[in-house]
């Protein structure tokens, strides 16, 4: 097609009012994202120029994923602060400067009351600054679209050392969160359909803190099963598949476990195998003895030797001391039914399972970073 051709279909796809907000949103990220030629940038620009709510949207996207991000460290740091604390000796230090206080403990006991002083004209002069420029004023935009987008992740911040709520679709409207885990070390994820239908965004959280942008794939409604890959330009890989995937079922009886978020942190459940057939006799999925919540669905429910044999559905919840996950031989018909020219990237599945000969806290500490928070955002 010649290059005018091209500019002239470029700018009426952009221009369209038929174009669905996700479409519009995957143009935006391939430019953010530096995914476009250099003619269909030179084009996306000129229509942001003369596109002022384009220019807007692309914007506010820019400045939602620099949030996200920002989460993500400020985890991480929080993280790192309270391994460091935990390696104080407190008691040492504290009985040590009792005795011998610094040249600052003794300035502050001689002169706390001046020291003071100076600290509150200091405070007041940079709150003044702040006040007559303008940059208060201007953070309250800022906080309104944090509000808007993230707030799931405002609740959250610091929930860490208290207790501990747990996730639920309806938390909060728009916003959704359930688990999923990888399946591939280039960062394709299976999670329940029901987990991300309808989103207009998605995004994974690790073990770490670490927020990704993912991207679904393929989906199964009627297996209630969803493949998502990760397309965030900062998403390197994760490293060798720990955990097989079981071809066959699995026995009656059998010692199974979970491990997911049903809270902001992940979770593990074990118990074993109550029936071959899930709820309301559905022979798709397995009953099992381990409870669950909302916030587990999606993530996997692995055998005494670590493979998984099923995806937990926590939609029914209704039933006393049972919860259902679908066959792991429905998953991998799953991966087979996804068209080839769906996937950007190679899905193969690992034939290794280094899990085996753990027991059940070194098989937890290896799989937890490949288990994460689906968090979803609907408009």
């Amino acid at each position: 097609m010649p290059a005018k051709a091209e500019e002239i279909v470029f700018s009426a796809e952009i221009r369209s009012k038929a174009m669905s907000d996700n479409q519009l949103q995957e143009q935006i990220e391939r430019y953010l994202n530096g995914e476009m030629s250099k003619d269909e940038r030179a084009r996306f620009e000129i229509l942001r120029a003369e596109n002022a709510e384009i220019n807007e949207k692309v914007s506010e996207h820019k400045h939602f994923t620099g949030l996200i991000k920002q989460y993500g460290e400020r985890l991480e740091l929080e993280r790192r602060l309270d391994a460091i604390h935990g390696e104080i000796d407190v008691e040492a230090l504290e009985d040590e400067y009792m005795i011998h206080p610094s040249f600052i403990v003794r300035l502050w006991r001689n002169h706390h009351s001046k020291i003071s002083v100076a600290a509150s004209i200091a405070i007041f002069a940079v709150l003044s600054t702040l006040f007559f420029t303008g940059y208060l004023s201007n953070r309250d935009r800022d906080l309104q679209l944090l509000a808007q987008k993230v707030n799931v992740i405002e609740m959250k911040i610091g929930t860490q050392s208290g207790p501990k709520k747990t996730s639920h679709v309806n938390v909060n409207p728009g916003n959704f969160s359930g688990t999923g885990f990888a399946i591939t070390s280039n960062g394709y994820i299976i999670t329940d359909e029901h987990v991300i239908r309808d989103a207009d965004s998605v995004y994974v959280q690790g073990n770490d803190g670490k927020s990704y942008k993912a991207k679904v794939v393929y989906t199964e409604p009627q297996n209630d099963i969803a493949v998502l890959t990760i397309t965030d330009s900062s998403f390197k890989t994760l490293g060798a598949i720990p955990y097989g995937f079981k071809k066959v079922e699995a026995d009656l009886g059998e010692n199974v476990f979970t491990v997911g978020y049903p809270a902001n942190s992940i979770v593990f459940g074990p118990g074993f195998l109550t029936s071959s057939l899930g709820y309301q006799g559905d022979s798709t999925s397995y009953q099992t003895s381990i409870p669950v919540n909302p916030g587990n669905s999606g993530g996997p429910l692995l055998d005494n030797n670590g493979n998984v044999i099923g995806i937990v559905d926590a939609k029914q919840t209704r039933v006393a001391g049972a919860a259902f996950a679908r066959k792991s031989s429905y998953l991998l018909k799953t991966l087979q039914d996804i068209p080839a020219d769906s996937l950007k990237k190679p899905l193969t599945l690992t034939s290794k399972n280094v899990l085996a000969n753990l027991n059940r806290k070194q098989q937890i500490k290896k799989i937890q970073d490949f288990v994460f928070i689906v968090r979803v955002y609907k408009q």
